[in-house]
Formats: structure tokens, sequence, C-alpha cells
């Protein structure tokens, strides 16, 4: 594709006086990475939401191409075409595994569940494709009749990026993906996530306020400040070379660099 996947443009989310995030453009293109950093507050998940319909902005466009090669305007479609991106072309990973999971059914269920929202229904094929993904995420294959209930937090985390990648989507939106797992887990789930990116060519978003993950999963980053978009590049350019006191900063007090 000559085109970008995804283009927004001018994005501003206001929560009466106060500003979500403001006038931020930026264009996602197939198979990249791109991380949005910044402290707490930065606007950075107001962004993701507005990015992946989740949220309407007060002003500005998201423009998606589809799989006909058309750019639609996200809040254009309709509210079914919205959910029917959502179960087949993309992906959402949150930081609660919880929020991105049904906890109270099995981790097979969970995975075989997105399957049939694309119109699988052979239950063999189903629970193997569900066999296939908890093994490739790590999560013993013995456990697929267990609901997420009895998991311990890596592995509800490792599940929903199983539910979420089973459908083979263009895009996934990352919320914090690795945030409250301890710093073990947290480096197993970023090798696992590296690879899975590198061997599906999908694009991702990924907001994290952690500039370790960024320089490990992305090619380009963005910086918010108080709902703004302050600086942006290549990922290694923008850690080694940072322009913006407020980016300077950043690197300093987390990667002591």
């Amino acid at each position: 594709m000559s085109e970008p996947l995804l283009v927004a443009d001018k994005i501003t989310k206001l929560y009466g006086e106060r500003v979500g995030c403001r006038d931020v453009s930026l264009d996602l293109w197939p198979g990249e990475v791109l991380a949005v950093v910044g402290e707490s507050g930065s606007g950075k998940t107001t962004l993701l939401n507005c990015l992946s319909a989740r949220l309407e902005p007060t002003s500005g466009t998201v423009r998606y191409a589809t799989r006909d090669g058309v750019a639609r305007d996200l809040f254009a479609m309709s509210e079914a075409e919205r959910r029917f991106l959502m179960r087949t072309d993309w992906g959402f990973v949150h930081q609660n595994p919880a929020e991105g999971l049904r906890m109270t059914v099995s981790a097979g269920a969970n995975v075989g569940e997105r399957l049939m929202a694309i119109g699988r229904r052979h239950y063999g094929g189903i629970r193997q494709a569900a066999t296939n993904w908890l093994e490739r995420v790590e999560v013993g294959t013995d456990r697929i009749d267990d609901d997420p209930r009895s998991f311990s937090g890596g592995m509800r985390q490792r599940l929903q990026i199983a539910r979420n990648l089973v459908t083979g989507p263009r895009l996934v939106f990352m919320d914090e993906p690795t945030g409250g797992l301890d710093v073990s887990v947290q480096a197993r789930l970023l090798d696992l996530l590296r690879g899975l990116v590198a061997d599906l060519g999908m694009a991702a978003i990924i907001v994290t306020h952690d500039l370790a993950v960024a320089r490990l999963l992305s090619d380009r980053m963005m910086v918010m400040k108080d709902g703004a978009a302050i600086e942006g590049g290549l990922t290694d350019r923008v850690l080694d070379d940072p322009r913006e006191p407020y980016t300077q900063l950043l690197v300093s007090s987390i990667l002591q660099v």
C-alpha cells in the first residue's frame, strides 16, 4: 500500500474547559509501530481512544484505509461499520486485561469468540486455532478450559493479546500493555510482542510512559505534553537526540542517559 493506513488531522478532545488533547495530527503506515509517550495526564490515552473510535473527538478527523483501499472517515461511518472494524481489522490491548477479556468464560472461549465474530463456525477448527494461539503467547494449552480469573496478571495479558491477534488484524492499539506487571514479566511480554508484531507485519499504536518500551517496540515516536504533540520522529533519533527541553527531561529522568 502506497497510502497511510490511518491519518489523524487536528484531533482535539475537550471535556468542558479541560483539554484532553488538542490539534494532534499523525499518520501511520502499514506495518509501522508508533509509540505515543508522555507523563500521566499528557493526553496520550485520550488520543488513543479518539484514534480507535472509542471516543469521538470534539473536532478533527480520523481516516482509515479499509481493505478495499478506500480511506474512510471513522466518525462518518455507521456504528455497525465501526464495530465490524473493531472485530476484524483492529485489536485493542488494555493495560488492565480484565477490560479486554471475558473473565467468566474459558481461555479458549475468549480467543474463539473473536473467530466466531468473523463467521467461523466449526467448533473443532475454532478450538484448534485457540490452542495454537495459546501456545504462541506462552499460555499452557492445558489451561484452555480454565477461566482467566485463575490466571496471573502476565498470563491474562498474554491471553488478551491472543484474543486480539487471532483474527489477523491490520492495526492494534495498545494502552500501556506492560503497565502494572513485574519487571521480569514485562521483559518476557515485550519480547513476545516484538516477535508477534514482526511476524504478523501489523501496524500498531502503543501508548506508554516507559521510554524503554517505546525503544524496543516502535519505529517512530510522538511525545505529548499538556494534550499537544511537541516532538516526533524516528524512535532512536528522538531518544538519542531529543530537541525539546521536555523530551530531554523525560529521557534523562527515565533512561538516565
